[in-house]
């Protein structure tokens, strides 16, 4: 009960979290609440845990759910809105630490395992689970050499909860535990104060069946396997502790302190070292290679047909030109007719500027450093919070365009605006969170924090909805370049390519091109648990999808129009949102070719919120594509004379 209570606690933090950084951040040089510790020699040194967490499962679960040593009491940490979405449960640990005092074979607990705890730790070990560790706000880490000995090594985010192998000589698989750790805690030494910073923290694990002398005493015995009073260090496997049944476990750990050369600012360098950054340029100049080919494109079209269209045929012209560039302006009288489903269409052009603005507003943060890594749960808190606020805008554009489409009630499209995107994810999620909570796992989200998510969406987010729609009913109605004529067109019969579910799909396939690769490394960052912290590269890829996405529309809405179709509204926004079908499909593709995920719950965990991601990315990606070809119909219409 207390647990909940620090939870629901904590979840006014996010609020004010954001706020503060808006308010400190210019002024100082750190974030605020990752600001630099001092540590005196002696100091405590507080070592938390954090959940377990596996690639093969993808469900958290806290710490001391499998039966490690407990401190007297277990204290929860406060965690902001990101952090209890992403399942993190920070607790205290029993290790304890004094700065710049070694500990060698440091005995933590013994425990005697049962059929039950021994299943359990069995069951993680399978699944591959790791320990996740903090301190100072650094996460733990396992260095891992790379087969080239001179390069840094790589950092493997905790350390597994045991392993599996067979004796020599033996065929049968048995389960191994990590029961010694050997911490190495890096510092920068401040040379003026003799104060030091921590700039790293690391661990090599060992599984050790520790043995002793004469009865066990937890005050008095000592371990024959390793001792600090015979210099006797644990320094390999070769005896390992076995998990089962009425299995006696002595946990250990060593702690040893480093004086680094690194400086504070610069301690999460390491844990973001990018190796791949030549694979990243080679997917931005793909993108490019993209863009230039469209703008190319663009260009010709606006060139060839509105220049020369709007300063009047020349007789030089031949007949034949005339005809292929006066096909759009034969529906002239159509192009502005108000489509079937106009209020539905109005709903989702809202929720794509709201997302629109949302992963703008967020990519700035994350250039200017708002969200690093250290700052957990701050990407995901930041996001929350701006979709919220947004929805102002969503409001807005939604009414604006019901307005054009001579609708009259701007309740009503508000109402389907606010609700209706967030109701269909939260459907999902409810699903999902439920199945999470079925496996009694730590990502399942509290009653608390659900709460909190609908006070959001209904006290700020829909309010703030209404008030963008009100304010865009009160504008006067954008008003159409042309008359539209009271008997619609017939649409003469069309090509096979200028079929609309033929063009839309090949529509999706370059502004997907455009991103698959960084999406390679966003996916790799969520489900191999890796961190993701090159935001510039991300802003670049984001810019070019925006151009591609835009000028693919006008390219095939021109070639539509060119063809006597006027149907281009629902086409238009269809167009560039079938990429969200190809990254679907990549993702699926994603799955069976990169991990590793056998369980039915965790395969159904990764499509959920996949197709969540693919929808959120059709809403995005459609409403550039509206609004490119919506500028471009005004502007080829409006500049030419009707007779």
């Amino acid at each position: 009960m207390a647990r909940s209570q620090s939870r629901s606690r904590s979840l006014l933090l996010p609020i004010c979290t954001i706020l503060a950084i808006l308010i400190h951040g210019a002024h100082s040089f750190y974030l605020p609440g990752v600001a630099p510790q001092d540590f005196f020699n002696g100091a405590e040194l507080t070592v938390k845990v954090n959940k377990l967490t596996s690639i093969k499962t993808q469900l958290p679960y806290s710490y001391y759910t499998l039966p490690f040593c407990t401190p007297s009491k277990i204290v929860d940490s406060a965690e902001n809105l990101g952090e209890v979405l992403r399942g993190d449960r920070i607790e205290n640990s029993p290790y304890t630490f004094k700065m710049g005092d070694a500990k060698m074979c440091n005995i933590l607990c013994r425990k005697v395992l049962d059929a039950k705890t021994a299943k359990a730790f069995k069951e993680k070990i399978d699944d591959e689970y790791r320990v996740n560790m903090i301190l100072d706000n650094l996460p733990l880490v396992v260095p891992i050499q790379r087969p080239d000995q001179e390069s840094p090594p790589v950092y493997q985010l905790g350390y597994h909860v045991g392993l599996k192998g067979q004796y020599s000589g033996s065929k049968e698989e048995k389960y191994f535990i990590h029961n010694h750790l050997s911490f190495t805690v890096r510092y920068h030494k401040d040379k003026q104060s003799d104060s030091a910073r921590i700039v790293g923290f690391e661990v090599k694990p060992f599984s050790v069946k520790h043995a002793y002398e004469g009865k066990w005493s937890d005050d008095k015995s000592r371990l024959t396997t390793c001792d600090p009073h015979t210099r006797q260090a644990v320094v390999n496997s070769n005896t390992p502790q076995e998990v089962e049944d009425k299995a006696e476990i002595i946990f250990t750990y060593d702690v040893e302190f480093q004086e680094s050369d690194v400086k504070w600012a610069s301690r999460w360098d390491a844990y973001l070292l990018m190796t791949d950054d030549q694979i990243h340029w080679f997917s931005i100049v793909n993108s490019l290679m993209i863009v230039l080919f469209l703008s190319g494109m663009v260009a010709m079209i606006m060139l060839r047909t509105l220049y020369r269209d709007i300063s009047k045929y020349n007789e030089l012209e031949t007949q034949e030109e005339a005809q292929e560039e006066t096909g759009w302006k034969l529906v002239h009288g159509d192009v502005f007719r108000p489509p079937s489903n106009s209020d539905l269409l109005c709903v989702y052009v809202g929720t794509g500027v709201q997302f629109f603005g949302m992963i703008l507003v967020t990519m700035m943060f994350a250039i200017l450093g708002f969200l690093s890594p250290s700052n957990r749960g701050g990407l995901m808190t930041a996001m929350l919070l701006l979709w919220v606020f947004m929805g102002l805008f969503a409001g807005y554009a939604s009414s604006r365009l019901y307005k054009m489409f001579k609708g009259s009630e701007w309740k009503k499209i508000a109402l389907r605006t606010a609700v209706m995107f967030p109701g269909i994810v939260s459907a999902i999620f409810f699903v999902l969170n439920a199945l999470i909570w079925g496996q009694k796992s730590s990502g399942a989200v509290p009653f608390g924090t659900m709460f909190a998510l609908v006070f959001l969406w209904f006290g700020i987010s829909v309010p703030l909805v209404f008030v963008g729609s009100y304010i865009g009913s009160k504008k006067p109605a954008i008003e159409d370049p042309v008359k539209t004529n009271k008997i619609p067109r017939q649409i003469p019969e069309q090509a096979w390519y200028m079929n609309p579910a033929f063009s839309i799909l090949i529509g999706g396939i370059l502004p997907f091109g455009a991103v698959f690769i960084e999406l390679f490394f966003i996916l790799t960052s969520i489900w191999l648990n890796q961190f993701y912290y090159i935001f510039g590269f991300l802003f670049l890829v984001f810019a070019i999808l925006i151009v591609t996405c835009a000028e693919i529309t006008i390219v095939l809405c021109y070639f539509q129009l060119c063809s006597e179709d006027y149907l281009w509204w629902w086409r238009s926004y269809l167009t560039s949102g079938s990429s969200a079908l190809y990254l679907f499909l990549y993702a699926t593709f994603y799955f069976f070719t990169k991990l590793e995920i056998t369980k039915l719950v965790s395969g159904a965990l990764y499509f959920g919120y996949m197709l969540i991601a693919s929808y959120a990315f059709f809403v995005l990606t459609g409403t550039i594509g509206f609004y490119a070809c919506f500028w471009f119909t005004r502007l080829i219409y409006s500049s030419v004379k009707i007779d």
